[in-house]
């Protein structure tokens, strides 16, 4: 069996959004590796020990994980309280689950400002988007696991050796 694959509990179907809700990833692959029990659920930002519901939060100043890793940036939840060290540990335990698990790959909802991994929130709380990636996405990548978003299944899986 090829190797395990880290995602995100809200892709796996559990209802760990800020909001309670889950976002639930259907496709064949992931399927399959669900039934072959190569899937580890984590959600980074209950790791870090957030509650559902949690009030959203996004990196401030139109920044990315990198920088909250850096500490030119912070995560601010909408009234203004600075979560960053939340969303470091929550990032840390998803690595530390990874390693424990053999995952060298990781499967992210994105926009999260843990797990996205082509675009995140710009801190406005105006659903203004932009390129850039999550705490967790940042951490990961930075130790050589490679992270694909809710969108990229099919490249995941060609990556993997498995077609779509």
């Amino acid at each position: 069996m090829a190797g395990k694959i880290l995602i995100s509990a809200c892709l796996a179907g559990l209802p760990v959004r800020y909001n309670g809700s889950a976002k639930p990833l259907v496709h064949d692959a992931v399927d399959r590796w669900k039934a072959e029990g190569r899937l580890v659920t984590l959600c980074p930002e209950l790791a870090g020990g957030f509650q559902v519901p949690r009030p959203p939060a996004e990196i401030e100043n139109g920044l990315d994980g990198d920088d909250v890793l850096d500490g030119r940036a912070r995560v601010l939840e909408l009234s203004g309280g600075d979560v960053s060290a939340a969303y470091i540990a929550g990032a840390q335990t998803a690595l530390d689950v990874a390693r424990e698990n053999g995952c060298r790959h990781a499967l992210l909802i994105d926009g999260s400002p843990s797990c996205g991994s082509g675009f995140v929130y710009d801190g406005s709380f105006s659903g203004v988007r932009h390129a850039g990636q999550g705490v967790t996405a940042a951490l990961l990548r930075r130790n050589g696991i490679a992270v694909y978003s809710d969108r990229e299944v099919e490249q995941l899986a060609c990556n993997l050796g498995e077609g779509g």
